[in-house]
């Protein structure tokens, strides 16, 4: 049973992430001294489970974000879990339970959005404004592509107000995944300074895209809950189905005691593994150990995102939007990862 359980977006979305990297756009500067992985440590290929990749990895000539000319995988995931079914999402009625519905978290809190959240809105926000379900105790859910693509712009129209929003694989162009193709390094660079991390973030071994965070204020201001499955995935048009928080699910192989195991490479080609409360991670959520080498530890789920910042050089995606979606913009300066951080979980 996963971990926890996650949320549903759309074109919020996509205004959010491009308003965030507007706003980084002050903190670039340039790039940083690097160094080689100390284990030099290819990445692990081999943990994608069957029916994750489209097609073979190939091996391509990158040049990454500090200007390293070096070898880059060249990386397909099909955009559908090879190992689980997507959903459920929104609840139906006001007396759905835990096992019929997804989850929702704002940045403090995850819930399971059974018919008692429903009913409780008004009182977990403080405004009388809450009312997604009508005098029949029926939930309000775009049940159509097109309630979907109008409730989930920027700019919700009124009449959708008060929904609870939900994207399904069906409604996507053709009724089929969206795929997503990475550049990841074959041998993973570190830099003495993050990059804020930018959508895509990585890919999962089971074949599913890592989205940044949810515009949640968003979502919350239109009286909207944009509900996500039990393992953090949602679906919109430009990506269709993909993540925004590690719940568990995924997970390759069995970790030692005192760590958690692998589900993900991040874009910089260092592998993202569950959350772990106890551990000093650094500002990017990253340590290294005997067994992974430096790898990554998923935020908690509630906080909204799986990570906030890369340790290592990419390869910059912006001429290869991956899954069909616009461009995005290219890395921003992050936060020092000389001094390592305790980060308290709980």
């Amino acid at each position: 049973m996963p971990w926890s359980r996650l949320i549903l977006t759309s074109y919020k979305l996509e205004a959010a992430s491009m308003l965030c990297l507007v706003a980084l756009a002050g903190c670039t500067s340039s790039p940083d001294e690097t160094d080689p992985e100390p284990m030099g440590k290819e990445i692990p290929i081999h943990l994608f489970v069957p029916g994750a990749l489209t097609q073979d990895i190939t091996t391509v000539e990158c040049t990454l974000s500090d200007g390293t000319a070096t070898s880059c995988y060249e990386i397909t995931v099909a955009g559908s879990p090879a190992n689980y079914d997507v959903g459920p999402f929104c609840p139906g009625s006001t007396a759905a339970t835990e096992a019929e519905v997804g989850i929702w978290l704002d940045g403090e809190n995850l819930y399971d959005i059974t018919g008692q959240f429903i009913l409780n809105l008004s009182q977990i926000y403080n405004d009388d404004h809450w009312m997604l379900h009508d005098e029949k105790g029926r939930v309000r859910v775009t049940g159509t592509k097109e309630a979907f693509e109008a409730a989930a712009r920027p700019d919700v129209a009124e009449e959708y107000e008060n929904y609870c929003v939900e994207g399904r694989m069906e409604w996507l162009e053709g009724g089929e995944p969206i795929t997503t193709t990475v550049r990841i390094p074959v041998v993973p660079v570190r830099r003495n300074t993050g990059t804020r991390a930018a959508p895509p973030l990585g890919v999962t071994f089971n074949g599913v895209r890592i989205d940044a965070a949810a515009p949640v204020d968003a979502i919350l201001g239109a009286y909207t809950i944009a509900a996500f499955d039990d393992c953090g995935g949602h679906v919109n048009p430009f990506e269709g189905y993909h993540m925004h928080a590690a719940t568990g699910c995924g997970e390759v192989g069995v970790a030692p005691h005192g760590e958690t195991a692998p589900f993900a490479l991040a874009l910089d080609g260092y592998t993202i593994h569950s959350p772990m409360s106890g551990a000093d991670l650094d500002t990017c959520n990253g340590h290294s150990t005997d067994a992974y080498g430096y790898h990554y530890h998923a935020r908690p789920p509630e906080l909204n995102g799986v990570l906030t910042c890369f340790a290592g050089a990419i390869v910059d995606q912006r001429g290869r939007p991956p899954g069909g979606g616009p461009p995005r913009g290219g890395p921003r300066r992050g936060p020092s990862l000389e001094a390592p951080e305790t980060h308290d979980h709980h």
